[in-house]
């Protein structure tokens, strides 16, 4: 069994005594683990940071084995982001949230979203557009693993205008009418999220960021008895200063 892939490099972690196992992510394989012989050595160190774009070829005896990869350096998006707080908190996060999805399952629409905020990372202004872009991924992320949000029509009336909110139990939309009197229990709805080319300011994202944290929490990472990624807190906290 083999295949070649570019792939991000989600994770990575000492093997023995010079290898390592790592985690990365492709367009056509979804999420997958191998053997990295060397990988822990002073040439590879750099090339399998967690961010990291790197050819991959993944190889083994059997399909279900952990198999072995051997990488290649792409763009070295890790190093990129280090002259930026919020853009290296941003890769972390973006990073941790990918390995909640399966193993071996291809998401290549998630991988798509993901190369676009990655590609934004290079962004530093204060009014980049990549944390607006980090929530739409989280819209996506939410989706591909079976718990999208319903955004289309209020789940009380069935009306398509004035969606302002989102129940926190069904994460359906709520216009504003049929929310007056549950408001203070509803998250408030960004207009960024229903429409791409609406402005966000960094209030939306953070209220976007909260709608999106709260239904990863109890849909993906509670059910499997998990804990949301620390990383993810760290970007959340940062941007809210």
């Amino acid at each position: 069994m083999q295949w070649e892939a570019e792939a991000l490099v989600l994770a990575a972690r000492p093997h023995g005594e010079s290898s390592s196992i790592i985690n990365v992510f492709t367009r056509a394989h979804g999420r997958f683990g191998g053997l990295v012989r060397g990988g822990n050595s002073r040439r590879f160190r750099p090339i399998l940071q967690p961010g990291n774009m790197v050819t991959a070829v993944w190889r083994a005896r059997l399909s279900e084995h952990l198999g072995t990869m051997t990488v290649d350096a792409g763009r070295a998006y890790a190093a990129e982001a280090m002259s930026d707080a919020r853009s290296l908190a941003g890769l972390s996060a973006l990073c941790s949230l990918m390995q909640i999805t399966p193993e071996r399952q291809a998401y290549p629409r998630l991988y798509d979203t993901m190369i676009l905020v990655l590609a934004a990372f290079s962004d530093t202004d204060a009014d980049a557009a990549w944390p607006a872009l980090m929530a739409r991924f989280e819209m996506a992320l939410l989706e591909e693993v079976g718990f999208g949000l319903d955004l289309s029509s209020c789940a009380a009336t069935g009306v398509v205008d004035e969606l302002e909110y989102v129940s926190p139990r069904s994460g359906r939309a709520v216009s504003r009418a049929a929310a007056q009197p549950y408001v203070d229990k509803m998250f408030v709805l960004p207009q960024f999220l229903l429409d791409p080319s609406a402005n966000a300011s960094v209030a939306d994202v953070r209220l976007a960021l909260e709608l999106t944290g709260h239904f990863l929490e109890r849909r993906v990472y509670l059910p499997n008895g998990l804990k949301m990624p620390p990383a993810r807190q760290r970007l959340v906290d940062m941007l809210a200063r």
